[in-house]
């Protein structure tokens, strides 16, 4: 075994977070100054990632370092790959879910929501975009539009409209993940392998969360952001800020 599987697949890597940094900039922006008004407003931004691998992008910016304390993460264990992968396949393609999910939790006309799907179609997470809309809810979709697009119409993932994740929210940042998510043939392999969704989500949503940042500096807000636990003065710093959330923010 040599490096080439490791540095293709860091070619893969790289080459698809620049294809999202020349490209996306516009939708990052549009989508940043939904953040920064909400934050601004002292208002949380809720999170969601239905489906298996999706639940870890809406845990990489809850209750992370460097990450805004203002993000709400809705950890629903209905797709949640702890409680079973098949369970959650299932739970991620049965129509309805995604209401369920949106109607406990209660969101408004003044909340904003950002949801993330590598493929952006199955039937929770359009469920969920859906009934957010109806609400008046501020939406913004991480999904992959050529995936999206190119995934037939009749897929047995995909919400019972048919419809995609892009096409229904106000504000869509595209990852580019390519149809199977994998990118790396290897010898003697079938299948591919080398999935690249959860970089491109990671990526994606930092940079959203970075230029929001940015944004409230340039708007005299100073964002309360958490510090890593495991760096001296972690806690300290923290803890100045978690009477502002506790209890607001239910996964905390």
């Amino acid at each position: 075994m040599t490096d080439t599987t490791g540095a293709g697949y860091l070619r893969h890597v790289t080459a698809l977070m620049q294809r999202i940094l020349d490209e996306e900039g516009d939708a990052v922006a549009r989508a940043a100054d939904v953040l920064a008004r909400q934050i601004a407003a002292d208002h949380l931004v809720h999170v969601y990632g239905p489906g298996g691998h999706s639940n870890l992008a809406s845990q990489e910016i809850f209750f992370r370092a460097g990450g805004l304390m203002h993000v709400s993460a809705i950890l629903d264990e209905g797709t949640l790959l702890s409680q079973g992968a098949l369970r959650s396949m299932a739970v991620e393609r049965h129509p309805g879910y995604g209401r369920i999910v949106m109607d406990d939790w209660g969101l408004g006309a003044d909340d904003v929501l950002i949801l993330v799907n590598a493929y952006g179609i199955n039937a929770a997470l359009l469920d969920a975009a859906l009934t957010a809309r109806e609400r008046g809810v501020t939406t913004i979709g991480v999904s992959s539009r050529g995936h999206a697009e190119e995934t037939a119409p009749d897929h047995p993932a995909r919400h019972p409209s048919g419809a995609n994740l892009h096409d229904v929210v106000d504000v869509h940042v595209d990852t580019k993940v390519p149809v199977g998510d994998a990118v790396m043939d290897v010898p003697g392999a079938r299948q591919r392998t080398g999935p690249v969704s959860t970089f491109a989500n990671a990526y994606a949503l930092n940079w959203l969360v970075m230029a929001t940042i940015e944004l409230l500096g340039e708007r005299g807000v100073q964002p309360p952001v958490w510090r890593s636990g495991n760096a001296p003065g972690g806690d300290e710093a923290n803890a100045e800020f978690l009477g502002r959330f506790r209890g607001r923010v239910r996964s905390l």
